[in-house]
């Protein structure tokens, strides 16, 4: 008999971290627990109000279906009981970092996967005025790519005052839904002598078909717009790259088959993440070989993360121990 636990927690900040929707100080997430035996398997998720989720309505859908789990389901009864999202997340890594203690076998091996190695993460600069992004860009200027949130009146002074405090980074730059379609073609011809690497979802979801017709200097990646493999063959046309995260996705399982459509389709793979801990960027970090970019950098945000957690040495990021997931 498996026994699930649903834990609620919450991660200060290392100040505050600010997109184009608004501001927060602490991580809150969701750690699920399945205990069978003698081994544990732990997931974590992070609830995320743009797709209409909290911390007690994602709590409520795995409590849902917790009477399944005395059952052992698989993960693909999972994908069918649950949509995607935060819930399935947790539950999904759970069972995948389950199966790999019962197996003693890592997860890389059992998904098929190539053998993990050390990976050089974004580093994510909060959207503020352009002199506190300049401070905040000299502080990290050693850092080999910077990830920046733009999203709102001022972004051209916002990217200035970072590539000066930042010369020699490589620069993404994610929008957040926060700009326009009447607005666009402009931005896109002023942003492009700054060198900037991508550009994150810069119309909001529900507008980006008018990609089709835009000429981006700059190749375009879709995060909010893309949740599952299912979204990709609408995509394709319209962006050059998918941010792929497993909040999104619902879990490891639809993460790997999004990544292997999404090549197919000759989308480039970026592998993100929202703001939490090493547990729920280990999961993520075992997919990232091979990506173009690679945003997991939730930890390095914190005020502190759990032990056992992921080793950073700047911005390289190593494989996650077994101890810690997988």
């Amino acid at each position: 008999m498996r026994n699930l636990t649903v834990t609620i927690e919450a991660w200060p900040i290392k100040g505050r971290f600010a997109i184009s929707r608004g501001a927060k100080t602490e991580a809150e997430v969701i750690v699920v627990t399945l205990e069978d035996g003698p081994h544990r398997g732990r997931g974590e998720c992070v609830p995320y109000g743009r797709y209409g989720e909290t911390l007690e309505s994602v709590a409520a859908q795995i409590d849902s279906i917790a009477d399944e789990f005395q059952e052992k389901p698989s993960r693909e009864k999972l994908m069918r009981l649950l949509p995607a999202g935060a819930a399935r997340n947790a539950l999904d890594c759970a069972l995948w970092d389950l199966e790999a203690k019962w197996a003693d076998m890592p997860v890389w091996q059992l998904a098929g996967l190539a053998k993990p190695e050390p990976l050089t993460t974004a580093f994510t600069l909060s959207l503020d005025t352009p002199k506190a992004m300049h401070e905040a860009a000299k502080s990290a200027a050693s850092r080999p790519l910077l990830k920046i949130k733009l999203g709102g009146d001022g972004d051209l002074e916002r990217l200035a005052a970072v590539r000066e405090g930042a010369p020699g980074s490589d620069l993404i730059v994610d929008a957040n839904e926060g700009w326009a379609p009447d607005n666009l073609e402009r931005l896109l011809s002023e942003i492009a002598p700054y060198r900037v690497a991508l550009i994150e979802q810069p119309l909001p979801a529900g507008d980006d078909a008018c990609l089709a017709s835009v000429k981006s200097p700059i190749p375009l990646c879709a995060d909010e717009s893309c949740h599952t493999s299912a979204d990709l063959v609408r995509l394709a046309s319209l962006y050059d790259a998918v941010n792929i995260k497993l909040d999104k996705t619902g879990g490891f399982t639809e993460a790997l088959h999004t990544i292997e459509k999404a090549r197919g389709l000759g989308m480039e793979i970026m592998i993100g993440c929202m703001v939490g801990t090493s547990l729920a960027m280990a999961p993520a970090a075992l997919l990232a070989a091979g990506a173009s970019f690679v945003d997991l950098d939730g930890p390095l945000l914190l005020a502190e993360d759990r032990e056992p957690g992921l080793r950073y040495e700047g911005s390289v990021l190593f494989p996650p121990e077994r101890t810690l997931w997988g």
